[in-house]
């Protein structure tokens, strides 16, 4: 692909949201370059008043103006890629076949930033191209036209992933009901309080309907309970919508092109189907399910929720 042809999609979802699981739904399909783990592009310059409630990894990048280009490269924190390229042994996807040396993949970004101004859309794009140019075992349809990204809330930045690229960035939300990604986050060895979640869940769900509104040709906000009812449909309707092809793809989680039994661990989400998601919201206690719906009401109003609510109360 030409440097002026460079196409982004991200996704975006709060914690335990399904973003792994659409992540991994558009895995397959034959004309993206879908990353392989959580691109978290963020750097630790990224300082503004939503930072105390979202880790900056999550983030878009902010960067100095006088840095060099490896200084550039350093700073994306990308920790899962990093980790699993240079400390395998530690990584959670240790035993996935990934075969991408991190001096490849940096050699290549200074060979794409060169002689080119090293500004934000600059870098991100030789970050993700340089990733599939060193990625040996790649599975290349020879078709891609887009490159693929995930990570976690970046969607409160849509506004600056869109206007960086005028008009080539596109962003997908998905949310998923605040009862079952609740109890989903308490599963984790270190959760968030109640309040600390919901709050982060609030303020995700308000950026999105705030931009799907102000770019409605780059941002698009579907249901975590809507794309496992027919992930094909509701994610290949979007992509007609960028000029792509729906793919039978879709209809199955995978990585590097492999179908996956289950999507852990790229997420908490085992199994995405409806029955699991009711059953994970049933998880949570009386008083939880209360709070909850007291704290996010409007919202679940909003995203037709009412109907899970008043199956669990």
């Amino acid at each position: 692909m030409k440097n002026n042809d460079f196409k982004l999609i991200m996704i975006s979802a709060m914690y335990e949201n399904g973003g792994n699981t659409t992540h991994r739904l558009l895995d397959g399909h034959p004309q993206l370059y879908v990353y392989p783990f959580e691109s978290q592009p963020g750097t630790k310059y990224v300082n503004d008043y939503l930072a105390s409630l979202y880790p900056q990894k999550y983030r878009w990048p902010i960067f100095p103006n006088s840095i060099s280009p490896k200084e550039a490269y350093d700073l994306i924190m990308d920790e899962e890629a990093k980790i699993r390229s240079k400390t395998p042994f530690v990584s959670k996807f240790r035993n996935t076949d990934f075969q991408m040396s991190d001096r490849d993949r940096l050699e290549a970004f200074l060979k794409i930033v060169r002689n080119r101004p090293l500004d934000r859309p600059t870098i991100i794009e030789a970050f993700f191209k340089a990733t599939f140019l060193a990625w040996k075992n790649h599975r290349k349809s020879g078709q891609e036209r887009f490159y693929v990204g995930y990570s976690p809330i970046i969607g409160v930045d849509g506004d600056k992933i869109i206007n960086d690229y005028r008009g080539n960035a596109f962003v997908i939300h998905v949310v998923r009901n605040p009862f079952s990604a609740y109890a989903e986050t308490k599963k984790r060895p270190v959760p968030l309080s109640l309040a600390h979640y919901v709050t982060g869940w609030l303020m995700c769900q308000h950026h999105a309907k705030l931009f799907e509104a102000k770019f409605p040709r780059n941002f698009f906000v579907i249901r975590y309970e809507t794309i496992i009812k027919n992930s094909k449909k509701t994610l290949g309707d979007i992509l007609v919508k960028l000029g792509l092809k729906p793919s039978e793809s879709l209809k199955t989680p995978s990585w590097n092109g492999e179908e996956l039994s289950e999507v852990y661990p790229w997420g908490t989400i085992r199994r995405p189907t409806g029955d699991a998601n009711l059953r994970t919201a049933r998880e949570l206690k009386k008083a939880e399910i209360e709070e909850i719906y007291l704290r996010t009401k409007d919202y679940v109003e909003a995203f037709h929720y009412a109907d899970i609510y008043k199956v669990i109360r």
